[in-house]
């Protein structure tokens, strides 16, 4: 856990909670010295690099929250820098719920799971849309893309591995 994360999520209601239930002094600490955990290291660029699927939110104009799974082959989320991710947005249902939430509001969040190794990432930024988004585009994956979504990161957190399920990806050949 570092500062970034701390500073995004610890807000005033999640501080009372922490002191209401005796964890605040452990998670007050994340809160002191220099910003760290705002740009992704080697360990979350390698996760990142292996996923084939995520969850991301974003937020409507009206404050309603909008999670959406994001899949395809390992690799489709690219780190760009260590502060930058893209992956190209693929055709899907049409709806463009989480197209028209970030073109409102750019806050994003990205909830990465390997049920495997039973690890779980947690990233947030701000994320703009693209028509330039060829870079992004994976080789062979036959499905359309219709833009490019690029992420800065402003913080991530990996978190506790207590209840996830041990879940396998079967490989398409």
């Amino acid at each position: 856990m570092a500062k970034a994360f701390a500073q995004l999520t610890f807000t005033p209601a999640v501080r009372r909670f922490q002191e209401r239930f005796g964890s605040r002094p452990a998670y007050a600490r994340f809160e002191q010295g220099p910003v760290t955990g705002d740009r992704l290291g080697p360990a979350e660029q390698e996760f990142v690099g292996g996923i084939d699927g995520f969850y991301q939110s974003s937020v409507s104009a009206d404050g309603w929250p909008y999670v959406q799974f994001r899949g395809g082959p390992r690799g489709f989320l690219r780190v760009l820098d260590e502060k930058t991710l893209g992956y190209a947005d693929l055709r899907g249902n049409k709806q463009y719920l989480s197209a028209g939430n970030l073109s409102e509001n750019d806050r994003i969040m990205l909830f990465l799971m390997d049920y495997e190794n039973q690890e779980r990432l947690k990233i947030w930024g701000r994320a703009r849309l693209t028509e330039d988004y060829q870079s992004l585009v994976m080789p062979d994956y036959p499905a359309k893309a219709e833009r490019g979504v690029i992420i800065t990161v402003e913080a991530y957190d990996w978190n506790c591995s207590q209840h996830i399920p041990r879940r396998f990806t079967l490989e398409a050949e």
